[in-house]
């Protein structure tokens, strides 16, 4: 695992040195938690949480395997008995201290099958992964069903992370308790959050059996997760306007028009004709999430949008956001938008270089204090500057293959050392040079998304970037 790392020159400075910033101020949030190394969320935050270590884990592998490793086991070993998972897990006074007292979110089931596969490939990690995400899919349609109509519940603020989300209404930040909230004007809240946390569970059941051979299996999972998505699409789609909206507990649609949608597109919850309908109709409106700076968390021309500059999931684009974006886009197929948000991410996190949670949509404008005062080294923000440069000049190991990207822009070259193997694309004029260990396996011309198998086979190519 000592050889892991990414090497990255680019003749743009400014994106050199927002690598180079990204990459050292990274290693302040490597932390010990009771004798294993952990990335904590940085930028105040120093705690795991679910909603974004895993992710963070996976992502970070490209540098240290073991941090990838143990963000992913530290939510396994502390998975309690009826199946629940910690939302956030605390190191304090020599005491790792996991917390249910909300779900937070959940992007742990593809990173925690991205970190088998970068890993080696341990059959007891898989078989463990399996169980530990069908006793956590079992326990949620046992608890978070309330009123037993087929869709599962948020039953606070913080089960979907939405920190300060005016939609939420007065429904409390915290929930520990297994028994639904009473008295409530809109919790419990039939969810797409937590229909996609089930459907992401299920569907990487699904591929655990089929890497395990176990093809029955697999077909169960998937005609499970086949029909939880329809069951989705009947609850909380709005044929009419072109996205999903969550239910009160009246089973009113909340029309509040939320970003939440993309999040459905990171968990692959909704279908590609949906996913069509919400990117071209409201992800690329200038007038709702297609902003100067795009991605604000609510539909900026939505009576519930707010630009309050600390921690608010009411308005203001999110670093988070930006993170878990890069997934979304990939899993429909909208490649060139990728190049784009990096861009703009880029610039509007700019030759300063500090990395804060939230930034303005209409000024770009860095929202620079965050829960514990002035803000910096806030993990989403680095590692996605990381992913999109990785995205947009480098090669990217993911479990069996190879995303080789290169922009028309700038020349240089970006390594990728991982598993005893070294993956390099150099940007040379109009094309670009993919090796493996030293060998030739491409040129192509630059602006192209190339996909091979680990010998340097093409699989597929996209040439939009």
């Amino acid at each position: 695992m000592d050889d892991t790392k990414v090497v990255f020159k680019i003749s743009n400075g400014a994106v050199q040195k927002l690598f180079d910033t990204a990459s050292e101020k990274c290693l302040l949030n490597i932390k010990d938690f009771a004798g294993r190394k952990v990335l904590i969320e940085g930028g105040g935050y120093n705690k795991v949480w679910i909603e974004t270590q895993p992710m963070g884990g996976a992502m970070y592998g490209k540098r240290n395997l073991e941090v990838a490793y143990n963000n992913q086991t530290i939510f396994m070993d502390y998975q309690r008995e009826d199946g629940r998972l910690p939302g956030s897990i605390e190191y304090a006074n020599g005491k790792l201290i996991p917390q249910y007292d909300k779900f937070q979110g959940f992007c742990f089931s593809a990173p925690a099958l991205d970190v088998y596969f970068m890993t080696g490939k341990d059959p007891l990690y898989l078989q463990r992964l399996y169980e530990v995400l069908r006793k956590y899919d079992e326990y949620l349609w046992k608890v978070r069903d309330s009123d037993n109509d087929g869709c599962l519940e948020s039953w606070c603020r913080f089960d979907t992370g939405e920190d300060n989300a005016l939609r939420y209404g007065d429904a409390p930040d915290y929930w520990e308790s297994d028994e639904a909230p009473k008295g409530y004007n809109v919790v419990p809240m039939a969810s797409m959050d937590f229909m996609s946390y089930s459907y992401a569970a299920k569907e990487t059941m699904a591929e655990i059996a089929l890497i395990e051979g176990k093809t029955e299996l697999y077909d169960r999972h998937r005609k499970d997760a086949d029909k939880l998505k329809v069951r989705i699409r009947d609850i909380l789609w709005n044929e009419e306007k072109g996205a999903f909206f969550d239910r009160d507990n009246r089973h009113r649609q909340m029309d509040v028009l939320t970003h939440n949608n993309l999040r459905m597109m990171y968990w692959r919850s909704m279908s590609a004709a949906d996913a069509d309908r919400f990117v071209k109709e409201h992800l690329l409106s200038e007038t709702e999430f297609w902003t100067r700076l795009p991605l604000p968390s609510v539909s900026v021309s939505d009576p519930l949008y707010r630009n309050d500059e600390v921690n608010n999931w009411s308005g203001q684009s999110q670093a988070l956001t930006y993170q878990r974006a890069i997934t979304a886009l990939e899993n429909y197929g909208y490649y060139n938008l990728i190049p784009k948000l990096g861009k703009k991410l880029f610039e509007a996190i700019g030759e300063e270089c500090i990395f804060v949670q939230q930034y303005d949509p209409f000024t770009m404008k860095p929202s620079l204090y965050g829960i514990d005062g002035k803000q910096d080294a806030y993990g989403p923000a680095m590692l996605a500057v990381l992913e999109y440069i990785s995205r947009m000049y480098g090669v990217v190991l993911l479990r069996d293959k190879l995303i080789w990207s290169s922009i028309r822009e700038e020349s240089g070259y970006y390594e990728q050392h991982i598993g005893g193997h070294v993956y390099k694309l150099e940007h040379v004029k109009g094309k670009a040079y993919a090796f493996i260990d030293g060998k030739q396996i491409s040129c192509f011309k630059r602006g192209t998304r190339l996909e091979t198998d680990l010998s340097g086979k093409e699989l597929f190519r996209y040439d939009d970037l």
